[in-house]
């Protein structure tokens, strides 16, 4: 009797349990994936259909909502043997199925251009009546660093703390920040105190063999940036010296200003001296005589001068006149101008003998200055 042959066929382990089970999704669930911004990433999805899946087929990928009471966010679908991918307005045109025929197995999609607002819980999900299935992973899309800057804060002298920082204007978090030293020993100093997280060393008592250039790299899952610092450690100042002048630079100015005042006193006294003065001589001066009365003492004096060469026979009619003719002082103020009565014509210059021989009396008019003396 001849030996029966047996035929042993190995499947795989998704295709058994397709078959026992239903439509399964194949690619595991509940990972995490990080990309960095401006980046692309493609997010798996395989599934096995079960001989009793005869309906029509249909995926879904969603953005889980981060609360339950929120619906979730629909990003890209295949149904009817179409695809979807205008759901979500926020990312049309970056999204799209990796495979062109879908229903082959293959229901994994791309996103491209990644901004931080497409972080989240995605899910696929596939249907078949009867079967169904769904995966969901975690996508957090990070911003790598920004470029540092290294600075030293505090003043880097012997004998004190010195603290070196190194800041980011961005970058996701978590940020881990390492520092070297590039120079010399290559070597941190002993006594320095690094801050993984804050990006700071701070060199205790720092020493001039602490003066060296330093480099800092801050770096979270996505990327890394740098920046360098040169360090000098110097001598520490004489701050006694440094007081000294100080007060050597305020006591200057202050002598300064006091000249300064001390000179606008003297010349203000100085001043007041002289006015002073100046009204004291005033005051020896007789005041002027007024021009009106000037006029009369003159016309007057002409008119003595003029008896002197009158004959006996016109000195009655004179003295008529003189004592008809005279104004009070009042009226002559008061007269206008018009009405003050014409000078007198003028005197011939006649010597005192013949005067007095034509009957006449010399009289002396005294002189005057212009400010009214007698001279």
């Amino acid at each position: 009797m001849a030996p029966s042959t047996r035929c042993v066929c190995v499947l795989p382990l998704s295709l058994l349990a397709g078959f026992a089970l239903g439509l399964q999704i194949t690619s595991p669930g509940g990972s995490s994936i990080d990309k960095p911004s401006g980046g692309s990433v493609s997010l798996d999805c395989q599934f096995v259909l079960a001989s009793g899946d005869s309906g029509p087929l249909d995926i879904e990928w969603s953005l889980v909502a981060p609360d339950n009471q929120e619906n979730d966010q629909v990003v890209i679908m295949y149904s009817g043997d179409r695809t979807y991918e205008d759901y979500n307005p926020l990312m049309k045109g970056r999204v799209h199925f990796n495979s062109a025929d879908p229903k082959n197995g293959d229901a994994s999609i791309s996103l491209t251009g990644l901004k931080s607002t497409d972080s989240g819980t995605y899910q696929c999900k596939v249907k078949k009546a009867p079967g169904i299935d769904n995966r969901k992973m975690i996508l957090r899309v990070l911003v790598r660093p920004a470029k540092p800057r290294c600075h030293i804060e505090g003043p880097a002298e012997e004998g004190k703390d010195v603290v070196l920082k190194c800041t980011t204007s961005d970058g996701s978090q978590p940020l881990k920040y390492t520092w070297e030293k590039i120079s010399g020993n290559k070597i941190l100093p002993a006594s320095a105190v690094l801050d993984p997280s804050g990006g700071t060393v701070i060199v205790k008592n720092a020493s001039a063999s602490a003066s060296g250039t330093y480099h800092c790299v801050v770096a979270n899952s996505v990327g890394s940036e740098e920046c360098t610092l040169q360090l000098n450690v110097a001598p520490p100042q004489n701050t006694a010296g440094i007081a000294a002048a100080v007060i050597i630079s305020i006591l200057l100015i202050l002598i300064i200003i006091g000249i300064i005042l001390f000179c606008l006193w003297r010349a203000r006294n100085k001043k007041k001296y002289d006015k002073e003065i100046c009204n004291e001589i005033r005051e020896d001066v007789p005041p002027p005589t007024n021009r009106t009365s000037m006029a009369r003492s003159f016309t007057v004096g002409s008119q003595r001068t003029s008896v002197g060469s009158m004959s006996p026979s016109n000195i009655s009619e004179f003295h008529i006149k003189s004592q008809y003719g005279k104004v009070p002082l009042s009226e002559e103020f008061e007269r206008p101008p018009s009405h003050n009565p014409a000078p007198p014509p003028a005197v011939s210059r006649m010597a005192g003998a013949n005067i007095s021989r034509m009957g006449g009396i010399p009289v002396m008019i005294p002189a005057q200055t212009r400010d009214g003396s007698i001279v």
